[in-house]
């Protein structure tokens, strides 16, 4: 009998992955989600189309839309995920950058495994690099005063170019500068209190901004009026109806008489609450809970506009848009916590009626309002906002901005080839291979605009070999030129942000060496990179 057995220390329904093959496993996942991404960046950058398991469409190039709604399965793909969701939140744009940067880095690190390069030492050079590229980023970086209206428009307009917002790109970035402008207090801003509301009617140029705030709500009542001039405005967070008791409670009733005086008190009560609202002189009522219907008689008998389930962040942008202050005792409400408003009224929009508080004094909450054509047009718009408002509300608190277009990339590889020449170790490899990921950047850039990139790319470095630190390829020109006179400026944050969360997540998995993965039922292929690729 022999006495070397096979020695079983795992379950039969996990599967491993160990060294060289879960790294190059790994690596390629990242790859493709990167690839997936690739052809939306920069101003001539495709859309994709997206259908989910119930048939809703979304057709967008915006980097973080596109990836959670991919359904990755991957645990490494879910990893890329995770920086664009950070990017995301932290800057609210640059999210295809990080990701691009992200593959591109493990792309360049196997190169360096297939050499037989240790992953500890291209983890330590990639972190040497991403430390000197951000130092070489704030010494590239320009200070800006939030004064420069013209400078701040340039970024919303840089930010904006591809996301099918061009054609009132100008106006767009206005409203945008004007609303941060608005809601700014003591260098701090809140992009929480700018509503993005969407309206299916004219079309994209009719986008206003709106100095207040507009709720998707109607009027309670049909007889309260639609339009209410020198609004006085109550914000009132409890139910405008009698509290039951907490406890279970019996009322017994003897006679026909005492039944009548209940209901009597009952109805007081109710006028009551609608005397105490008309005596502290509102004329118009947002409600966060439920009115009675009794209550809502009165109201439209007193001609006070009704509103009610109001939405609590409503409630809060309609409280710093109006000055109101939010009572929650109604025995508690008069005039000094009413807010004001020039006009508030309801308006129809085929079957949706929506709620304008306009003409607010120095409101900081306001609403832009989204006009187009389908809900595919609106949703890309929004986005498209979304990240000019990003970029406008981070830049003025880090307040430094760099030349887009690539410029920032080539002048970083430049510089970070130029320091690895200092080091002698192995490390120094993988500093170049750093460098070589960012020109990952630009040559895209150019390749998605129909250029030649090797061209661009080689024409790109002479310019930057030769002192022109801010040449970057202008997509609208097909020329490699100053782009910072041009204007394509982006904040020096969002390059920080890709360049931090990219090296993270590079060096996070290539220092994974074993995957040990429970099987997913019926033996799903989609944890395989190699099935991911003939999807492609």
């Amino acid at each position: 009998m022999s006495d070397k057995q096979p020695i079983y220390i795992l379950p039969e329904n996990i599967e491993r992955t160990i060294g060289r093959d879960a790294q190059r496993n790994n690596i390629l996942a990242a790859k493709l989600v990167s690839d997936s991404i690739k052809t939306t960046l920069g101003p001539k950058g495709m859309d994709k189309m997206l259908v989910d398991s119930l048939g809703d469409i979304t057709i967008t190039n915006d980097g973080v839309t596109i990836l959670e709604k991919m359904e990755i399965e991957h645990p490494a793909a879910k990893m890329m995920v995770e920086i664009a969701k950070t990017q995301e939140l932290e800057v609210g744009d640059g999210t295809t950058t990080a990701v691009m940067l992200a593959g591109k880095l493990l792309e360049n690190a196997e190169k360096l495994l297939d050499m037989k390069i240790h992953p500890t030492v291209i983890t330590k050079g990639y972190h040497i690099a991403s430390e000197k590229a951000k130092e070489y980023l704030n010494e590239l970086s320009t200070d800006l005063t939030f004064d420069n209206v013209s400078v701040l428009k340039n970024i919303v307009i840089t930010a904006m170019t591809g996301k099918g917002a061009e054609s009132s790109k100008e106006k767009f970035a206005q409203i945008i500068v004007d609303a941060i402008k608005q809601i700014e207090e003591n260098g701090d801003i809140n992009i929480n209190n700018i509503k993005i509301v969407k309206n299916k009617s004219n079309g994209v140029e009719d986008t206003e901004l709106i100095r207040g705030i507009i709720i998707d709500k109607e009027k309670v009542s049909i007889d309260m009026p639609g339009k209410i001039e020198n609004a006085k405005i109550a914000l009132i967070s409890e139910a405008l109806e009698i509290k039951n008791p907490s406890a279970e409670a019996k009322i017994s009733v003897s006679s026909p008489s005492q039944l009548q005086e209940f209901l009597n008190r009952e109805e007081y009560m109710l006028k009551q609450i609608v005397e105490r609202i008309k005596s502290s002189g509102a004329n118009v009522i947002f409600c966060q809970k439920g009115i009675d219907d009794i209550v809502q008689y009165y109201l439209a008998k007193e001609q006070i506009y009704t509103c009610r389930r109001v939405a609590k962040s409503d409630m809060e942008n309609l409280s710093s848009a109006t000055g109101a202050k939010i009572v929650s005792n109604i025995n508690e409400l008069t005039d000094l916590e009413l807010g004001k408003a020039k006009i508030v009224e309801e308006i129809r929009h085929g079957e949706e009626a929506m709620t304008y508080i306009r003409g607010c004094e120095n409101p900081k909450a306001l609403t832009i309002l989204i006009h187009g054509g389908s809900e595919h047009v609106l949703d890309e718009i929004e986005r498209a906002f979304r990240d000019g408002l990003g970029d406008v509300a981070t830049v003025i608190r880090d307040k430094k901005i760099v030349a887009g277009a690539g410029a920032i990339e080539i002048e970083l590889s430049k510089k970070l080839k130029e320091f690895s020449s200092t080091l002698s170790g192995r490390e120094q490899l993988a500093v170049i291979e750093f460098a070589n990921a960012l020109e990952f950047i630009p040559s895209t850039l150019a390749e998605n605009a129909g250029l030649d990139p090797i061209d661009v790319l080689t024409e790109l470095k002479s310019k930057h070999d030769s002192g022109e630190k801010q040449a970057g390829i202008n997509i609208f020109t097909n020329k490699v030129e100053n782009v910072y006179e041009k204007g394509i400026i982006e904040p020096a944050k969002i390059k920080r942000q890709a360049i931090s969360s990219a090296t993270e997540v590079a060096i996070m998995i290539l220092r994974i060496d074993d995957v040990l993965a429970s099987r997913t039922p019926r033996n799903s292929p989609k944890m395989n990179p190699d099935y991911m690729q003939g999807m492609e």
